[in-house]
């Protein structure tokens, strides 16, 4: 057997956000009847499917590079009758033509437009139509971290990387948004997507100590539980919902 390295079968979103705060999330923007829906970085698009799934007008576009979760996405599209509403598609989403949409999602992917938040949420604005929303799920620093936690982060961390909130905030303001909605994601959340998304590999460690792969499974684990925890606390992802200024 080999290692669980993609399987996160225990993860519903891929990132920090919980059934109760998706349920409002989805009430939230699918109560403004989008026609439209395109979904940035969308893995396997969960939330995206849940979107149209309570817009029944609404067809939708993920994009994204990981074939593997786009595969996924497309099988519960199938599961839940949402198939002829929805493509799921393997390319970069940098200057994607696939816009203007009604509603636009982009949670934890801004990297995929742009590698500087200001230009990605330019291209936000870009790619959502006038009276449509934007859900930006984005880092912010609930504290600048030390020098000691950015050396245990990401590789290459920096105190740079991501704004607090009221300057994330102000970025979107700046880019041509207003916004209707500011929350956070809660330390229940974080805990509940960290421990998910390494859960299956503890558990394939835990039971195949003399697998040829195991020391290098356990140190890509044991890398990413020892960033967790040192940024437990100290980054937040805020969820904007953001209404595009009329030009």
């Amino acid at each position: 057997m080999t290692p669980p390295h993609r399987s996160r079968t225990r993860l519903t979103f891929h990132g920090p956000l919980s059934e109760a705060r998706a349920d409002r999330l989805v009430r939230r923007l699918a109560g403004n009847a989008p026609a439209t829906v395109l979904d940035i970085g969308c893995g396997w698009g969960e939330l995206m499917l849940r979107v149209l799934a309570a817009a029944p007008q609404a067809t939708g576009t993920g994009i994204d590079l990981d074939g593997e979760d786009l595969a996924r996405g497309r099988r519960a599209a199938e599961a839940r009758g949402l198939a002829d509403r929805v493509r799921f598609l393997e390319e970069s989403a940098t200057g994607t033509a696939h816009g203007p949409a009604a509603l636009v999602l982009c949670v934890g992917a801004s990297q995929a437009l742009s590698g500087e938040l200001p230009a990605a949420l330019a291209e936000l604005r870009r790619l959502v139509s006038d009276h449509g929303r934007v859900l930006l799920g984005e880092g912010f620093w609930q504290r600048t971290p030390t020098p000691a936690e950015l050396s245990r982060m990401w590789p290459d961390a920096a105190a740079t990387d991501h704004p607090d909130l009221a300057g994330l905030v102000d970025l979107a303001v700046d880019a041509g948004f207003r916004p209707e909605w500011t929350e956070t994601a809660s330390l229940d959340e974080w805990e509940e997507f960290e421990s998910a998304y390494l859960a299956d590999t503890e558990v394939w460690l835990a039971g195949h100590p003399g697998h040829p792969l195991v020391e290098e499974t356990r140190q890509r684990a044991d890398r990413h539980r020892a960033a967790w925890h040192t940024y437990r606390g100290v980054l937040g992802l805020a969820y904007l919902t953001l209404v595009p200024v009329a030009r």
